[in-house]
């Protein structure tokens, strides 16, 4: 068995290297899995680029948190998951060969997912987002930005009977959103039209729940403005890069429910991620169409960077390693 591993390191704004460090080992109530790949969210690149509170070097394998693998060595205590059992982890030092997570932020992949990519982390977080909407049949749900996370909440919502509009900023977006059950789409470039497509769509009432999937100021203020008289504004975008402002006056005066869908709290990431794994197990959710770009760890700067850029056709890039 080796004692070492390679790692992504980020060594500076958009500056990442593979480095050689030593292989983690597993403490009390932890498992090591060896990686087969890891997703690569959008939440990655402001701190790839660098943020006003970054050091460097970051830690190896840092920014990695949606892998799954080969769990191959555990930690005293640790009952439940077995050396050889393939997992999807809730870690965060997945651009690495091996990660260390704890025993209770795993979840065992079925034989059903059998050699199928797994980013657990995203899916969990759906299927989380999606609970706290609270969607019910009949109701109007706009969906404000169609990537990977907006393109999978267009299915949940349209499988629970709601008619969705999806706003985004790419027709290849918008044609996603269209395969993946949305009744209605609007190109996401002028905030007044936006909103008066919508009225006119619903007549004049707005919606019941809106989804903001972006994680920016205007998605927010634009989410806002189309929800309905007592609708709920579903915040599910990752608000990373500073405060936020918001239209209280508009809010209040609608009496709206505002609702901060993107939770950290570990036992709910694990129900989550039990939820997704049901949901792909099942048939009822194939994510496969969104993995649209692969690369091998050597290059995930390129996939951070693609994450960033959308080229032509891009959804989500996975990282997979040998």
């Amino acid at each position: 068995m080796t004692e070492t591993m390679q790692a992504a390191v980020l060594t500076g704004p958009a500056a990442m290297i593979m480095a050689t460090v030593p292989l983690p080992m597993p403490g009390a109530g932890e498992v090591r899995v060896r990686l087969e790949g890891c997703g690569v969210c959008a939440s990655n690149v402001e701190p790839y680029e660098g943020q006003p509170w970054s050091t460097f070097p970051g830690d190896a394998g840092g920014l990695g948190h949606e892998g799954w693998g080969l769990v191959d060595a555990i930690g005293d205590g640790v009952d439940d998951i077995r050396v050889g059992d393939r997992v999807a982890t809730l870690a965060g030092h997945s651009f690495a060969g091996y990660d260390i997570a704890r025993a209770d932020q795993v979840a065992v992949l079925p034989p059903a997912l059998a050699g199928k990519p797994f980013p657990g982390e995203p899916l969990g977080c759906a299927m989380n987002i999606f609970r706290r909407a609270d969607i019910h049949p009949g109701q109007t749900v706009a969906i404000v930005g169609i990537g990977f996370l907006g393109a999978v909440l267009t299915r949940l919502a349209t499988d629970a009977g709601a008619r969705v509009i999806a706003i985004s900023r790419r027709q290849s977006s918008l044609d996603l959103a269209r395969r993946f059950g949305a009744a209605e789409t609007i190109v996401m470039d002028n905030h007044y039209r936006i909103i008066d497509d919508v009225k006119r769509i619903t007549g004049e009432a707005l919606c019941e729940r809106v989804i903001e999937a972006v994680g920016k100021q205007w998605p927010l203020d634009l989410a806002g403005e189309l929800v309905g008289f007592g609708g709920k504004l579903i915040v599910a975008g990752y608000h990373q890069d500073g405060p936020r402002q918001v239209s209280m006056q508009m809010w209040n005066w609608k009496g709206i429910d505002v609702i901060n869908a993107h939770e950290r709290d570990p036992a709910v990431n694990l129900r989550g991620l039990r939820e997704a794994i049901e949901a792909v197990a099942s048939g009822r959710l194939d994510p496969a169409p969104l993995y649209t770009h692969r690369y091998p760890l050597a290059r995930v700067a390129e996939a951070i960077e693609a994450t960033r850029d959308k080229p032509d056709g891009f959804v989500k890039a996975l990282v997979t390693y040998d």
